[in-house]
Order: C-alpha cells, then sequence, then structure tokens
C-alpha cells in the first residue's frame, strides 16, 4: 500500500537532501502551468504503457502527485504493482503544495 506524504513532508525531504524521484501524473497543460522542480511528467492515462521509462529507478524512493492526491494515489498504486519499493503520494497534491509550502506555485 502506498504511503502519503503531506506537502511539509515533502519540503523536509527535499530541504534535507533526501533523495526522492518526483513523478507528475497530470496532463501536460497542468505541468505547464505548475510544476515541482525537477519532476518527470508521465501522465496517469500513459503511466501503463510509459512506465518502463522509469523502471531503472525502481529502487529508489518516489514521490508521485498530482493536482488535488487522487490520481498520485492511482499511480502509486500501480507503481508498487510493477515492483517499485518505495513510493509515496503526495496528499493534496500540488495544490496543498501552494497553500501550505509555496505559495509562488501558481493554482488552478
Amino acid at each position: 500500500m502506498p504511503r502519503s506524504l503531506l506537502p511539509q513532508e515533502l519540503f523536509r525531504h527535499l530541504e534535507n537532501g533526501r533523495p526522492l524521484r518526483l513523478l507528475d501524473v497530470r496532463e501536460p497543460w497542468e505541468h505547464a502551468w505548475a510544476a515541482l522542480p525537477q519532476s518527470q511528467l508521465i501522465p496517469l492515462g500513459d503511466l501503463p504503457l510509459r512506465w518502463s521509462e522509469i523502471a531503472g529507478a525502481a529502487g529508489q524512493p518516489w514521490l508521485v502527485y498530482c493536482h488535488h492526491g487522487v490520481r498520485s494515489w492511482q499511480a502509486a498504486l500501480f507503481l508498487e504493482a510493477q515492483g517499485f519499493k518505495e513510493v509515496y503520494s503526495l496528499t493534496g497534491g500540488i495544490d496543498a503544495w501552494s497553500l501550505t509550502v509555496d505559495p509562488l506555485v501558481r493554482r488552478y
């Protein structure tokens, strides 16, 4: 079962330099509007066909995010089924990140 990570917890992970790969499962227009730095975009609908693009890093911790946290939870479940060992879903998505961590990230 994927674990949830609050935006403040993600901030602390990133601030402390903890290696954590970021996967954005929103649509390209959403990613263009607002995204976390150094995140990789694979929309949820494309993930079943494209997950092999990130399979080489399956042993690393991954944080999956979307707009509010629903798609990222589904993506995290999928990645775990593919053998990813440490997968987190960002609680509240990038919207919660904007509200609680970085107000400069545009909301939509």
